[in-house]
């Protein structure tokens, strides 16, 4: 298995973070390096999810973990590969840890996760910085 997280604090609610992370996992806000999602069902477990990263071609992932203001998840598999992307938000003094976390397994995990795994996860701390921003306009939501 391969991992990359990247973890930051917001001064926002957690309910705010998940506003943002859920209104772009539904397609309804994008922000520059967004990955563009489409839903196939509603906003929940089970689910597919057709992910459109910047420049690059659509592939299908499933929703496998949500609890709403605490966690999503999705996954993709390519092959015998799984990708497995998560946010998790914890409340914290002051505002809201927010964690992306990538892992990468399957019996090629080992040679493709170095390779593709940076590639993947290298802007997560510029998307969340993103997220956050775009947070904002969800703060007054409850």
């Amino acid at each position: 298995m391969w991992t990359n997280e990247y973890t930051a604090i917001s001064p926002l609610p957690a309910r705010a973070i998940w506003n943002a992370l859920k209104a772009v996992h539904e397609g309804r806000l994008t922000y520059e390096g967004a990955d563009t999602f489409v839903l196939h069902g509603p906003f929940a477990k089970g689910t597919r999810v057709s992910v459109t990263p910047m420049g690059q071609n659509t592939f299908e992932a499933t929703i496998v973990d949500l609890v709403e203001n605490v966690t999503y998840a999705d996954e993709t598999s390519f092959g015998d590969t799984t990708l497995l992307f998560r946010h998790t938000l914890t409340p914290v003094e002051g505002g809201t840890q927010v964690t992306h976390r990538l892992e990468i397994s399957g019996p090629s995990a080992g040679e493709v996760g170095p390779e593709l795994g940076p590639q993947i996860s290298g802007d997560f701390d510029v998307t969340m910085t993103r997220l956050f921003e775009k947070a904002k306009e969800f703060e007054h939501l409850g």
